[in-house]
């Protein structure tokens, strides 16, 4: 018969009111994300928010959950970008890489293939001119050997260079099979680095994702302007260490081969030349951390990975008490003079820099250094505008939708129809919670989802009803036909509902973009639909057959 225990009971009201709880900061929260993030970047900033953001944020009781739904990029507006990666550019570096296998190589070799020097190209190729041609095959062979095979997802391919022989020089170059894992592994690292960087800045649930072999979408909801994202993404950060040649005041003095010239950040009007080749580079760095030096003032301190801190470490044994340039973005931010042999593997950076400079210099070392230059081919603004008009016709579309079944309801089943429309309202209440308590993206196709959810969450209390109609007209007692009515409708209420969420699940893994966020709206709201139907209903049906105890139903 009809018996719901206690603890039952208790369980329900407290999930209907822990739901309720994540979806009112939604109803009554100003929404006021924008001066919370502001307080926060203030804060972390070492500085104090204006009374006026601060009491925004503190309007809110703090023992309540205050999270949103965050709004996609179709109902926020933001900024749009996509850009062409310039694979081509880590080619070059991939040289400098290989050179620096080949030179200890073939300078041991010296006796055979004497004077060694490295021939500038541009052609993406290393090219080395051998004093002496006698031997030239045996050194080429020396420097096949220095080849890996490259594996692919077939199995291990070619070598990841080919090295041939031109008169006098030995010729370098990557295979295709090694070209196309570099284009592959510069795509993903400039994926890693983009996304990393905009969840520096706590933007929420930016859209980051491959298009083609080298093109890649970045859209952030939130942000003012394309330029505002740009300037995010676009700084490279490309941190080397530098042996220093000399300096001069110069800037139109020719650096020499294999050399460079690079201003200084801290000097005006001093330029330092330096070795084109770096000791260590950015990547092996593992960590940055905003600091102070020895006379207080800010700084970084840097630590490499362990390949990075015995290059370091070796560089700095053989080179006591000569300059050594910190290089970012080809500016030289510190030129300091190597006291002593570091085998730590860590160090820091220090310079005229005051507390924000050295926070986002920071930040921009941990995210890395995009591995290539990226080429915008297009860049959009999207006002709110487009967003408020589409909430607009999405309240109107859910309104209608919502008084639509709220009226079916009550002309067809009554008092029952009225216990649905309660739990209509708690599940959409609930539904927005859910949303808000695990940090999902409402976009318009997911206020589609919602409209479907609401044309969806009665059909299982129909599928009771009918049944609860068929045990009175089989002259059930008013308990009895209650019970058998949620008993045999509850196999085809999970049934359906279990179809349509794995459909909404394949949508979700399969889709992108506005599919995945109709297929989040939808399964969520199938959720929210079942639990109504099955337990919120049937509970508050209990309750009023409890205190009623009716002779007779009409459903």
């Amino acid at each position: 018969m009809l018996n719901i225990s206690i603890f039952k009971r208790v369980v329900i009201i407290l999930v209907v009111v822990t739901g309720l709880a994540y979806a009112m900061p939604n109803l009554f929260y100003p929404r006021v994300e924008t001066h919370n993030d502001a307080v926060t970047a203030i804060e972390q900033a070492g500085g104090e928010a204006s009374p006026e953001l601060a009491a925004d944020r503190s309007a809110w009781p703090g023992w309540l959950p205050s999270n949103l739904v965050n709004l996609g990029l179709d109902l926020r507006g933001g900024a749009h970008l996509l850009a062409e990666v310039q694979v081509e550019d880590v080619y070059k570096q991939r040289m400098d890489s290989i050179w620096q296998e080949v030179f200890p190589v073939l300078r041991d070799a010296r006796d055979i293939v004497g004077t060694i020097r490295r021939v500038p190209t541009e052609d993406g190729t290393l090219r080395v001119k051998i004093g002496d041609t006698t031997h030239i095959d045996d050194a080429a062979q020396l420097v096949r050997a220095l080849a890996t095979p490259v594996v692919t997802i077939t199995g291990t391919g070619s070598t990841n260079f080919t090295v041939d022989v031109e008169g006098d020089e030995i010729v370098v170059a990557l295979s295709e099979a090694e070209k196309l894992a570099t284009d592959d592994r510069t795509i993903q690292q400039s994926l890693e680095i983009i996304r990393r960087r905009v969840d520096e800045v706590g933007t929420r649930e930016p859209t980051i994702q491959r298009q083609g072999e080298d093109r890649i979408l970045i859209q952030v909801p939130g942000l003012g302007s394309a330029d505002e994202l740009k300037a995010l993404i676009g700084t490279t950060a490309q941190l080397t260490f530098q042996p220093v040649v000399s300096r001069t005041t110069n800037p139109d003095q020719a650096p020499g081969p294999n050399n460079v010239l690079y201003p200084s950040v801290d000097e005006e009007g001093v330029y330092y030349v330096l070795e084109d080749v770096p000791v260590v580079t950015g990547e092996d760095l593992v960590d940055a951390q905003p600091s102070f030096d020895t006379n207080g003032r800010p700084a970084v301190n840097f630590r490499f990975n362990p390949h990075g801190a015995r290059l370091f470490g070796d560089y700095t044994a053989e080179n006591v008490g000569s300059p050594f340039a910190i290089v970012l973005d080809s500016e030289v931010i510190s030129a300091p003079r190597i006291n002593e042999h570091i085998p730590g593997g860590s160090g820091i950076i220090t310079g005229n820099f005051t507390v924000e400079e050295s926070t986002n210099l920071a930040v921009l070392l941990r995210a890395g250094a995009l591995p290539a230059e990226m080429t915008f081919l297009e860049e959009r603004t999207i006002g709110p505008e487009l967003g408020a008009d589409s909430i607009a016709a999405g309240e109107i579309a859910s309104l209608v939708a919502f008084a639509g079944v709220l009226v079916f309801m009550a002309l067809s089943y009554g008092w029952f129809g009225m216990i649905a429309n309660v739990a209509l309202i708690l599940n959409v209440a609930m539904l927005f919670g859910l949303l808000s308590a695990i940090g999902a993206t409402l976009t318009l196709p997911g206020i589609a989802g919602i409209v479907l959810t609401i044309g969806m969450a009665v059909d299982a209390n129909v599928l009771v009803f009918e049944r609860i109609r068929e045990e009175l007209k089989n002259k059930r007692g008013p308990a009895r036909a209650i019970d058998l009515g949620y008993e045999k409708a509850l196999s085809a209420i999970i049934d359906a509902n279990i179809t349509t969420f794995l459909t909404a699940g394949i949508l979700f893994i399969m889709g992108s973009g506005p599919v995945r966020g109709f297929a989040v709206t939808l399964g969520l709201g199938l959720i929210t639909s079942v639990f109504t139907a099955i337990f919120v209903t049937r509970l508050m049906v209990v309750i009023w057959f409890e205190r009623r105890r009716p002779k007779t139903l009409e459903v």
